[in-house]
């Protein structure tokens, strides 16, 4: 768990994600391995409970002046009214290309599942910002990823995993980041 957030972190790193910096992780889920990821790397996380989850994530958020909220790993879908606040914010990783194997109850193993029982070619990853609708927003960045023969859902997510999300997802907050730097000039 929480291997997208450590391609953020290596991405910061590493130099390639220079245009913001990685300020809190948040989880609804207290044993979220991320926490442990984000701990050792020194970043503040923390678990938050379902109760006004969005209320005291949103005064978390503005608390520490973030700017983009990158999602991974974050099954709970968020309120229109959170969306909402935050157009334009928020992304997403999602392990299909959009508009397959995408939308309410598609997450997973599932997604792989539904792509080698469709007998698809190539599947892969999108990032896409964030709105009222799950996997409904604008698409910023796909990445394809060929369906081997002999695929199980396990070793085609491993696959997704390693060749589109953990390198499309830091390349696409670097990518908002900068537009958002930008654009607060």
């Amino acid at each position: 768990g929480g291997t997208n957030l450590q391609a953020l972190i290596d991405a910061q790193a590493d130099g390639s994600l220079t245009s913001g910096e990685i300020v809190l992780v948040v989880s609804n889920r207290m044993d979220a391995y991320a926490l442990e990821r984000a701990a050792r790397a020194g970043i503040p996380a923390l678990h938050l409970e379902s109760d006004r989850f969005e209320a005291r994530l949103g005064g978390l958020l503005e608390a520490r002046g973030v700017e983009l909220i990158v999602l991974a790993g974050f099954l709970k879908i968020l309120s229109p009214v959170f969306t909402g606040r935050w157009a334009g914010r928020i992304i997403n990783v999602h392990p299909a290309l959009i508009p397959a194997f995408c939308g309410k109850g598609y997450y997973g193993l599932r997604i792989h599942e539904a792509a080698l029982a469709r007998g698809v070619k190539v599947t892969g990853a999108t990032v896409h910002f964030v709105n009222e609708i799950p996997d409904g927003g604008e698409i910023i960045l796909q990445k394809p990823v060929a369906v081997l023969p002999g695929d199980t859902p396990e070793t085609l997510q491993e696959r997704v995993m390693r060749q589109a999300e953990w390198e499309i997802l830091p390349e696409a907050a670097e990518l908002v980041s900068k537009k958002l730097l930008e654009e607060s000039r």
